[in-house]
C-alpha cells in the first residue's frame, strides 16, 4: 500500500513540475522582452524599417551573456542590409534600415527576419531544439502615375512560442513574457482589411482568429502580436509617387514654355519673312 502511494505521489509531482516551472517563469520574467517593429513610408520611393528592442533586467540576469550576443547579432544583420544600429544602453537597441521601394522593403525585411534561408550550414543538435518562427512579408504595388496603391500582407507564425505540456494543452500565456508590436506609418494613413473565414451562409461569417485588430494613432496603425498564435496582417494604403509627380512637373514646364513662347512673343516664321522683305 505504501509503495503504491509513493508511486502515485511521484507521478503527480512529475506531471505538475512543468506547470509550476512555467508559472514561476512567467512571474519572474513577466514583460522581459519588448520588441517593436515599425515600417515608415515617406513616399513610394523612400522609407525606413525601424526596430526597438528592450530587455528587462530579470531576463538579462537570468540568461547571462547569451541575450547580449542576440542583440549583437541583430546589429550585424542590420549593417549587412545597409542599416544603422544605435545602442541606447546595454539592454536597449534601436535599428534602422532604409529602403527605396516596396520590393526592397520586402527583400530586406524577409532577409532580416529569416537570416538562415540562404545559408546551408549544418544545424547542430541544440539548434534543432530552438522554436521555429516563420515570418513572411509581401507588398504589392500598383502605379497610377501620380499615386501608388500598396497592399501589404504579413504573416508571423509564433505558435512555436506557446508553452505546451505533454498532453498538448497550453500551460501559460507567452504574451506575459514577450511584448511584440508591429506598426505601419504612411503619409496618408492606411486602411486595415479585416479577415473572415468562409461564411457558413450568406448572412453569417466567422471571424478569423489569426487576424489582429490594430490601434490607430493618427497616420499610424499598431498591431500587437500574440505569441503562441499565427498572426495575420493585411492593409492597404496610398503613397505619392515622386517619379510620376516629377514627370508631370516637367511636362507642365515644357508646355508652359511653349505656350508663353507662341502667345506673348512674335512668331519666328513671320519675323524671318519680314527680315527677308526688308533686305530685298
Amino acid at each position: 500500500m505504501r509503495e503504491n502511494f509513493k508511486r502515485m505521489m511521484k507521478l503527480i509531482i512529475r506531471r505538475t513540475r512543468v506547470v509550476w516551472f512555467v508559472v514561476l517563469a512567467s512571474l519572474l520574467l513577466s514583460g522581459c522582452v519588448k520588441y517593436d517593429v515599425g515600417v515608415n513610408f515617406a513616399n513610394a520611393n523612400s522609407g525606413e524599417l525601424v526596430q526597438h528592442i528592450r530587455l528587462g533586467e530579470k531576463l538579462t540576469s537570468f540568461s547571462g551573456d547569451s541575450v547580449y550576443e542576440w542583440l549583437n547579432s541583430i546589429e550585424r544583420r542590420a549593417r549587412k542590409l545597409e542599416g544603422k544600429a544605435r545602442r541606447i544602453s546595454k539592454e536597449e537597441l534601436v535599428v534602422s534600415i532604409p529602403f527605396s521601394n516596396g520590393q526592397e522593403l520586402q527583400t530586406k525585411y524577409n532577409e532580416f527576419f529569416n537570416p538562415n534561408i540562404k545559408q546551408k550550414a549544418k544545424a547542430s543538435e541544440s539548434a534543432s531544439d530552438l522554436p521555429k518562427i516563420e515570418s513572411n512579408l509581401l507588398l504589392f504595388q500598383n502605379n497610377f502615375l501620380l499615386l501608388v496603391r500598396n497592399h501589404l500582407i504579413y504573416d508571423l507564425d509564433l505558435r512555436s512560442l506557446a508553452l505546451i505540456s505533454n498532453n498538448g494543452n497550453v500551460l501559460a500565456n507567452a504574451g506575459s513574457i514577450l511584448d511584440l508590436e508591429f506598426s505601419l506609418k504612411a503619409s496618408w494613413g492606411a486602411k486595415n482589411i479585416p479577415q473572415t473565414n468562409q461564411p457558413i451562409d450568406e448572412n453569417t461569417a466567422i471571424e478569423n482568429p489569426s487576424a489582429i485588430t490594430p490601434e490607430r494613432h493618427g497616420k499610424q496603425l499598431i498591431w500587437h502580436f500574440q505569441p503562441g498564435e499565427l498572426n495575420h496582417i493585411e492593409v492597404t494604403f496610398w503613397l505619392p509617387s515622386p517619379l510620376g509627380i516629377g514627370t508631370l512637373i516637367i511636362i507642365l514646364v515644357v508646355w508652359g514654355g511653349i505656350y508663353l513662347r507662341y502667345t506673348f512673343m512674335p512668331d519666328p516664321t513671320i519675323q524671318d519673312k519680314k527680315s527677308a522683305i526688308a533686305q530685298s
